[in-house]
């Protein structure tokens, strides 16, 4: 699959979920999608953006808006990270990275002075009709959820 753009219809794609879901993308026309890339399940920083994401589902529902959690772990560890920070939506597993190719959030990082390929941190917003409106990379965690909202609330 070739990456996208914003303004660019988003294909359709599946991805094994949580709760030993399949979830398919245009299965949520109708709704805006949120998927949020992050590196790694049970970290400080990926804890406290899925608690963000959590502690506004009521006014992200209230936009029509659905939010998935994707990183390279697996389903077990999603459902182990899910259950204990009791998230109200499902994680999505990209273990083969076809959804982290596709949005582009492979890079090279430094970690502890050495380079490693990892996820870079990063929000897409795709609206009813299939269309990616926004998209937010190598953001900071501490106020981004209110910079989701605030684009829904403006789109």
């Amino acid at each position: 699959m070739a990456q996208i753009n914003v303004g660019n219809s988003v294909p359709d794609f599946e991805a094994n979920a949580t709760g030993n879901k399949t979830i398919k993308l245009s299965d949520y026309r109708g709704s805006f999608v949120i998927l949020y890339f992050y590196p790694k399940d049970s970290t400080p920083g990926c804890t406290q953006e899925g608690q963000d994401f959590r502690d506004n589902i009521e006014k992200l529902r209230v936009m029509d808006a659905v939010v998935f959690g994707v990183s390279r772990d697996t389903l077990k560890s999603h459902e182990n990270f899910k259950c204990k920070q009791e998230f109200p939506f499902d994680l999505l597993s990209d273990v083969d990275e076809t959804l982290c190719q596709l949005f582009d959030v492979i890079k090279m990082k430094n970690m502890y002075g050495k380079q490693v390929r990892g996820i870079e941190r990063s929000t897409f917003l795709i609206d009813p009709q299939g269309t990616l409106v926004r998209e937010w990379r190598k953001i900071s965690v501490k106020g981004h959820c209110e910079q989701v909202l605030l684009a829904l609330k403006e789109t």
